[in-house]
């Protein structure tokens, strides 16, 4: 069987995720790309053999297309999720699947009443030390989990254009995938609270404007595990993603960011050549992600990763950002009943 796929949204992700669906992801089959830019579509488009559109929903709606990968804009994530779902359409979604708790609940009732499979773009659960750390923890390895680190830094020397850059995308573009990693390697537990701290340190002259380029969040579980997460946009030593997990047993850690066990050893010491972007490092957790949607939808079953994982994550964000206007612990939301 082959899925034949429509993507909406002809950014660099969007480019990169083309690619990856066109020549690598066993029976995926990219048929359309929509973007309302002009030429976005077709530079994508004409490099995997498929058709370019400017309205995204000549892609939503197209009969001979069985799935979509939305990778437009964060805002636009929920409507679009909405108006796939409404067609018929299973759906690959990047992080987040809303820009709030409400929007991911309904695009969440939305795919179940249609039918359709709905996964959210968590790549770390993908990525193979990140799962075999995961595997150790849910086998007992570490025994109970008490304290749980999840780290992203952002590659380069400073920010290209600070001023783009939306109020809380720190929590909501960033550290999201920290939250759904530090949720994942502590399987049966909820978030109960968080306290919070960011600041513009990159580039202070726009943290009046809302910039928030530098966080740490402080998150306690129900089981009694302790949790931090953190980031920064401008780590110039490459990109950075790390998690470590320690229990009553053991502990377990995650990421290096080096591209290979190479090591150089000269005058300057033992050197390391490292990764310089997320499709760089994390490209395997990428095809993992599409080749796990893809078999989903062949095999008529949910995706290991979907609105449920997508809201737990976003609830942090939530109490994060309300943590950082109010300089205060906050609840975390509890999900109500499906």
């Amino acid at each position: 069987m082959t899925v034949r796929i429509g993507l909406v949204g002809a950014g660099r992700i969007g480019g990169h995720h083309a690619g990856l669906l066109a020549r690598h992801v066993p029976g995926a089959v990219p048929v359309a790309v929509a973007d309302p830019r002009p030429g976005a579509a077709a530079s994508v488009a004409d490099s995997i053999g498929a058709r370019a559109e400017l309205d995204p929903h000549a892609v939503l709606e197209a009969r001979d297309i069985d799935a979509v990968v939305i990778t437009a804009s964060s805002v636009a994530h929920a409507a679009l999720i909405e108006a796939a779902t409404a067609a018929g359409k299973h759906v690959f979604c990047e992080k987040p699947a809303g820009m709030s708790l409400a929007e991911i609940e309904q695009g969440r009732k939305a795919a179940a009443a249609a039918g359709v499979r709905l996964q959210v773009g968590f790549n770390r659960r993908f990525a193979s030390d990140f799962a075999a750390a995961h595997d150790a923890i849910v086998a007992g390895d570490v025994g109970d989990v008490r304290l749980m680190r999840s780290l992203t830094r952002d590659p380069g020397e400073g920010l290209a254009d600070p001023g783009a850059i939306p109020p809380w995308t720190i929590f909501t573009q960033t550290l999201i995938h920290d939250f759904d990693t530090l949720n994942w390697f502590n399987p049966g537990a909820r978030a109960v609270d968080v306290v919070a701290t960011a600041d513009a340190l990159i580039a202070p002259e726009f943290k009046e404007s809302g910039l928030l380029d530098t966080a740490v969040v402080v998150i306690r579980y129900d089981n009694g595990a302790i949790a931090t997460a953190e980031a920064n946009f401008a780590a110039v030593y490459g990109y950075d993603v790390r998690g470590e997990v320690f229990g009553s047993r053991g502990m377990v850690t995650i990421g290096e960011g080096a591209q290979s066990s190479l090591r150089f050893h000269g005058a300057r010491g033992r050197v390391a050549t490292t990764s310089r972007s997320d499709t760089e490092l994390l490209r395997a957790a990428y095809l993992g992600e599409f080749t796990e949607f893809v078999s989903a939808v062949e095999e008529g079953r949910a995706p290991t990763v979907g609105a449920e994982d997508a809201w737990a994550a976003f609830a942090i964000a939530e109490a994060s950002i309300e943590s950082c206007r109010t300089g205060e612990r906050v609840a975390v939301a509890v999900p109500a009943p499906s």
